[in-house]
């Protein structure tokens, strides 16, 4: 409970200050022509890119799990190495290598590179699960490939389609840096300016208000999209291979310019423009003393906030499995909410929080890891989730019948064989926090410079080579993550 009511933090903030200033006040921040604009430019955003997101997601999850697309395995790596790049760096790439590339078009190329994945991952998964069963049927009865595909399989694929559409939108309503770099204003980059220009918390606090409206509105629109609908068989049936359509030559041709044209737009041209740099500045460019000082202070938020998020969820995934109800369902439903704002709206509200009531701890590393806690908390609990699923209740109570307090036997018992598990969800919110860049900037201590925030500073004042080190050392350890989420989507489906 103690973690829920953290979690709502930020969303009770936003009200509380709504109805200290007055609904007055509120009309005139709220109703005005500035936060109309940045509506129009954040609806075209998401409307534009999100199906984009969905096409390429889907074509490239057909073309490598269910044709006999050559290096199909290959391909399927690169889909998802774009995660291995922070958004902002794609930004820096691009800017690099056009400076003259700003505003909605290029917004909407710059998404869909850096986020399609995040549409590939999951219909990419639920493809290796599908039961090929359901389309020989489907052909038994007359249907052609295509439109087996359209009325059979894509269906099916609807709980994977709109999950990767909610993560999709949910980054480009928090995302920062990559539309800063571009000059394309959002609410992220307003609310941001906003705050560090002249410090107006109510202006700032009530487009962070709209902002986490819209963030509950894209949650709300998943859940009613997602539907009732059963997407399970009785019984488990019989392994069976996919079978994989054979493309013709020129459809394979087109396949193959598809794959690595998307491959070169989202990976040829960071770590083309990264080597540049690099040899332009020589060794010179890596500077020891502040290059190793960023990452290791990277590395020790980033493993702290890693720990005590996995530490802090573990009751909720306990209580989630073991004793699921109404109470338990509204409690891990907040931190997904938190989980779900964008990290200028969490540090916005820590920030103000922390100077009315917790002056002591104002930029300093506490604060720092709370924020990281209430953004990534909802990465540990799933995976936490799906490993105490998996160890068997009867062995808790085995454990307890020898004479182990209930506690005892859920450390020693259960939380042993979800191990890996944990493992896995603090190694994603500990690359997340690596990534990690509006909270830090609003939230760290004087003189703390992480690997994106020392990135950042340096972009910022045009020093792209001083800035490449620091994209370099953060896509080294990114790349674990594609290799993770690709492992242990493969080992759910057998594969």
């Amino acid at each position: 409970m103690l973690v829920s009511l953290l979690a709502l933090l930020p969303l009770l903030f936003v009200l509380a200050v709504a109805i200290q200033i007055g609904w007055h006040t509120v009309q005139e921040l709220v109703f005005r022509p500035r936060v109309g604009e940045l509506l129009v430019n954040t609806a075209l955003l998401v409307t534009i890119t999100v199906p984009l997101c969905v096409a390429f997601g889907v074509a490239m999850a057909w073309l490598t799990e269910r044709t006999d697309l050559p290096g199909a395995r290959l391909w399927s790596l690169l889909a998802i190495a774009p995660l291995a790049v922070p958004a902002f760096v794609h930004s820096y790439a691009w800017v690099s290598l056009v400076p003259s590339i700003h505003g909605l078009a290029a917004a909407v190329l710059l998404s869909v590179i850096s986020y399609s994945p995040f549409l590939y991952l999951p219909v990419a998964a639920a493809l290796r699960r599908l039961d090929p069963g359901i389309e020989d049927v489907a052909a038994s009865l007359g249907l052609r490939p295509w439109a087996v595909f359209f009325r059979v399989v894509l269906p099916q694929l609807r709980l994977a389609i709109w999950g990767g559409i909610l993560l999709v939108a949910l980054h480009l309503l928090s995302e920062y840096g990559l539309y800063a770099m571009i000059r394309f204003d959002t609410f992220t980059t307003a609310i941001f300016d906003q705050f560090q220009s002249t410090y107006n918390g109510p202006a700032a606090n009530m487009l962070a208000g709209v902002l986490a409206l819209s963030c509950l509105a894209m949650l709300a629109l998943e859940a009613a999209k997602r539907g009732q609908a059963r997407y399970a068989r009785v019984g488990s049936g019989s392994a069976r291979l996919q079978r994989r359509s054979l493309l013709n030559r020129s459809t394979t041709a087109l396949a193959l310019l598809l794959a690595a044209l998307t491959s070169a737009l989202a990976l040829g041209v960071p770590l083309i423009t990264l080597g540049k740099w690099l040899i332009v500045g020589g060794t010179e460019v890596w500077d020891r003393a502040s290059v190793l000082s960023a990452l290791q202070q990277t590395l020790l938020l980033a493993s702290a906030g890693a720990a005590l998020t996995t530490c802090a969820a573990i009751p909720m995934a306990w209580l989630s499995i073991r004793v699921p109800g109404r109470l338990q369902r509204l409690l891990e439903g907040c931190n997904y909410v938190a989980g779900a704002l964008p990290g200028i709206v969490v540090a916005l509200a820590l920030v103000t929080l922390t100077v009315k009531f917790a002056r002591p701890i104002y930029q300093t590393a506490i604060t720092v890891l709370l924020a990281y806690l209430l953004m990534f908390l909802p990465r540990a609990l799933v995976s936490l989730r799906a490993g105490i699923a998996q160890a068997p209740v009867e062995l808790e109570n085995v454990a307890r019948s020898l004479g182990r307090t209930p506690t005892q036997s859920v450390w020693l018992i259960t939380m042993r064989l979800a191990a890996p598990s944990a493992a896995a969800g603090a190694a994603l919110v500990f690359l997340g926090i690596t990534n990690e860049l509006t909270a830090t900037l609003l939230l760290a201590p004087n003189g703390t410079r992480t690997l994106a925030t020392g990135f950042w500073a340096l972009s910022s004042e045009i020093d792209y080579v001083s800035a490449a080190p620091y994209a370099l050392i953060m896509i080294a350890l990114s790349l674990p993550l594609t290799w993770l989420l690709d492992s242990q989507s493969r080992r759910s489906a057998g594969r």
